[in-house]
């Protein structure tokens, strides 16, 4: 609200309804689980696990990192943000991870990308593997500059004495491991790789607040956004650019929802609206700018994540048909059914008309 200067907003509306102009505000809140656990699959008998995500990660001979994942990216930037994840925990430059997705040679126990799960699940066997193996290089970063395992840092690439100038990179560790036999004893030469399989249990939930201020132009029934704005809790942020491109993606399609995309059927139950031609979504003229506010109130999964992907979508129509009910209030006018397109509006309009001749004639 105070991002949205909504005191001010009401303001504005009095004063457009003295104009006779039809200004409404809309609000929408809601909560959802994200990256649900084992629990809550198995609650209502589900017949696959959801509730688990497995991350893979190897460093090859050369010092590169692989990062396998079941979780795939579908344009939500995961694996920018997995590779993150990996890089922060794991004491990696982020230009030397490579992320392998949703490939089931790689990882065969995975259910796959959906329900606003991969940041929660996937990142969290993403930061439980990097811990792994980060241990294993420490192990033997020690033998390597013979020092106590628990005095070595891990980052940038390399495995550091703390105080001290004396390091290995991961290049160095990896040829220890595979090429240079006379290095490290037997016992030290582990593979670098680590697997670890998550599973939050419960899960956990994420939250937004949507306000949208519309005005309808009584002429053409047209519904134009004002302003509009978002309050959302995706707990830690991985990446802020991703996640405002997420809540911005959301909010176009749920304002989609509210005013354009309708499936329409004949009587014979023909799809009407089977093409682009005939199945309105919006364009950039009519998806406004919009602020978002991001409120990080880590959840008690692995790294504190909440799902983001529902961000936008939820409340948006919501928020939208509000506004429009807001707007119609002064004519007793509410609105049960989105989209609320121009044609639905004008109806509402002239039945609100007949409805107030009628009294009148009374």
């Amino acid at each position: 609200a105070e991002a949205a200067g909504y005191e001010q907003l009401r303001a504005q509306q009095t004063d457009a309804r003295k104009q006779g102009r039809l200004f409404g505000i809309g609000i929408a809140s809601y909560a959802e689980l994200t990256g649900i656990g084992s629990r809550i699959a198995v609650a209502p008998g589900m017949p696959i696990n959801t509730g688990s995500e497995t991350a893979k990660i190897t460093i090859d001979s050369t010092g590169a990192i692989t990062a396998a994942f079941g979780v795939a990216s579908h344009g939500q930037g995961l694996e920018t943000t997995l590779a993150q994840i990996v890089a922060d925990d794991l004491g990696a430059r982020f230009e030397d991870v490579r992320v392998i997705q949703g490939d089931s040679d790689e990882v065969p126990m995975s259910t796959g990308t959906y329900a606003s799960r991969s940041a929660v699940l996937g990142g969290g066997a993403a930061k439980h593997a990097s811990f792994l193996l980060r241990d294993k290089i420490r192990r033997v970063a020690s033998y390597l500059l013979e020092a106590n395992q628990d005095d070595i840092d891990v980052s940038d690439g390399k495995a550091v004495v703390i105080g001290t100038d004396r390091a290995v990179t991961f290049k160095q560790v990896a040829k220890a491991v595979y090429s240079d036999m006379k290095t490290l004893p037997v016992e030290a030469r582990e593979e670098l790789s680590a697997a670890y399989t998550y599973d939050p249990i419960n899960g956990t939930t994420a939250a937004a607040t949507h306000i949208a201020a519309v005005e309808i132009d009584p002429a053409t029934c047209f519904v134009r956004i004002l302003k509009y704005v978002v309050a959302e809790d995706c707990g830690k942020i991985i990446n802020p650019m991703i996640v405002d491109g997420q809540v911005h993606g959301g909010v176009a399609q749920g304002i989609g929802a509210a005013l354009f995309e309708e499936l329409i059927y004949d009587d014979d139950a023909q799809l009407l609206s089977a093409s682009l031609v005939d199945y309105v979504i919006p364009s950039a003229p009519e998806v406004p700018v919009m602020d978002v506010v991001h409120i990080e109130s880590e959840s008690a999964v692995a790294g504190g994540f909440r799902g983001m992907g529902e961000g936008g979508t939820i409340g948006a129509p919501a928020a939208v048909a509000n506004a429009i009910a807001d707007a119609l209030s002064p004519l007793d006018i509410d609105v049960s059914i989105l989209p609320m397109t121009p044609e639905r509006i004008f109806r509402l309009l002239e039945q609100a008309r007949l409805k107030s001749r009628g009294q009148a004639d009374e």
